[in-house]
């Protein structure tokens, strides 16, 4: 299953290969994400008690480790340590002295504070956000939430007020906070899809099927994940309904043949998957219920893999192994206007970055007998060729997929036998290890 995955010019390539080994990774990334521009200086504080329900002190430590550890995992602030802070818990403006996070030795432009209450079931989170530098006007942002009170609504009400900031200080992209994780699980005993939050919490399992599932995609509206599953019949495209907790019908992908990889289009009228019912394991399109199956590719090899241009839905990049060693391509949605991107090694697995610009795939540059390297992720612009490495002498790394901010990216590590999900940066800084139990493969980010 690893496979599963007008030529470029052979001197354009070369030149782009030449020029990408000196370019910096936030000359990059920071295009229509922020990642790599000077960070802000962001001082949070816990936020103050109120009250004396005994659920407080539980449910305010998890709200604010949430809080500070979104922020820091946003990519764009240079987090002050909670060590520098003033002394006091300030709970409200009428509290906080905002200068003194300013100078010496907190340093801060921003600085996050409020007050945190649990009466009668509920839970009360006051929260304000001020610019230390603005004696006359500091509040950017004040927000209040009232939910009932729990561990998880704790981390919920934390995330949201995370995304916020982030939202305002960071160029006005939405924060990732509240996204979730899909992935296969093997903890079960068997291959299923699960899901977690961003952060790798909340790990929980979607489906019990008792055989094997792969390549979970949830769709735009986060309303049904499709992936692929071994029955009866071979291998299946199945869909599978996050309202109705249950399997609802997708007959386009269950014809008898080879089906997978199935990736929707971000308008989730469509989705792309690769189909053997035709001979090769070619690419193809059909409508969101599975309907209307339209062939893309007609080369001898296997097509697999593939993943809409989701700022225009009119490109589709893909693995293809026409030539031998699988390369990424891409075409037009018609299936025209093919052009291969990579051109050396073993390159599977591609992702199509929000705002249209880049791609991230995992690639082996120096496979082969004799020539021995490593299976690490890049980022290829799609304009210029130019690509950066973000992995590093760590093992097998696969399936790599663009969280909707465009500045993180999650997939599957294996060191020494075992799989687990990483999330890093998408300039390759702050990899972070989520999950830790059984084997974990094929993360895909949802798209909100």
């Amino acid at each position: 299953m690893k496979f599963r995955f007008s030529l470029i010019s052979p001197v354009l390539f070369f030149l782009a290969l030449s020029t990408s080994l000196s370019v910096k990774a936030q000359d990059w990334v920071r295009t229509g994400s922020n990642l790599g521009s000077q960070p802000i200086r962001l001082a949070v504080t816990d936020f103050k008690p109120v009250g004396a329900d005994p659920q407080t002190p539980v449910l305010k430590a998890a709200f604010d480790s949430t809080l500070y550890n979104d922020l820091s995992n946003a990519g764009i602030f240079d987090m002050v340590s909670k060590s520098f802070l003033p002394s006091g818990t300030p709970g409200s403006p009428q509290e906080i002295n905002a200068a003194q996070y300013g100078n010496d030795p907190v340093n801060a432009s921003m600085v996050a504070f409020g007050a945190l209450s649990a009466t009668n079931g509920r839970l009360v989170v006051y929260g304000w956000l001020f610019d230390t530098h603005n004696t006359a006007n500091p509040q950017v942002l004040g927000k209040q939430y009232n939910e009932e009170a729990s561990v998880d609504m704790a981390r919920t009400v934390a995330h949201r007020f995370a995304d916020e900031i982030i939202a305002r200080l960071g160029g006005g992209i939405n924060g990732i906070c509240e996204t979730k994780i899909y992935y296969v699980s093997s903890r079960s005993g068997s291959k299923e899809i699960w899901v977690m939050d961003y952060d790798g919490e909340n790990q929980h399992q979607i489906t019990h099927l008792g055989s094997v599932a792969l390549s979970p995609h949830v769709s735009p509206d986060n309303s049904r994940i499709a992936f692929e599953s071994l029955g009866s019949h071979g291998w299946v495209l199945r869909m599978y309904s996050l309202d109705l907790h249950r399997l609802v019908a997708f007959p386009g992908g269950a014809d008898g043949s080879l089906n997978q990889s199935p990736a929707w289009s971000s308008d989730g009228t469509r989705i792309a998957f690769s189909s053997s019912r035709t001979g090769d394991s070619e690419i193809f399109t059909a409508d969101a219920s599975g309907g209307n199956p339209h062939r893309l590719t007609y080369f001898k090899g296997p097509d697999v893999s593939p993943t809409w241009n989701p700022k225009t839905n009119a490109q589709i990049a893909w693995a293809s192994g026409r030539t031998g060693l699988p390369q990424i391509y891409i075409m037009d949605q018609d299936g025209s206007n093919v052009h291969r991107m990579t051109d050396q090694g073993y390159a599977v697995s591609p992702s199509w970055s929000p705002n249209g610009q880049f791609l991230t795939f995992s690639w082996n540059r120096k496979y082969g007998p004799g020539a021995p390297g490593g299976q690490d992720i890049y980022v290829m612009d799609i304009a210029s060729l130019r690509f950066i490495q973000l992995t590093h002498d760590s093992g097998t790394n696969d399936f790599p997929s663009w969280a909707p901010d465009g500045r993180h990216i999650v997939f599957e590590r294996m060191v020494g036998g075992r799989t687990q999900i990483w999330s890093m940066l998408a300039d390759g800084t702050q990899q972070h290890q989520l999950t830790k139990s059984g084997n974990n493969f094929m993360p895909n980010w949802s798209w909100k």
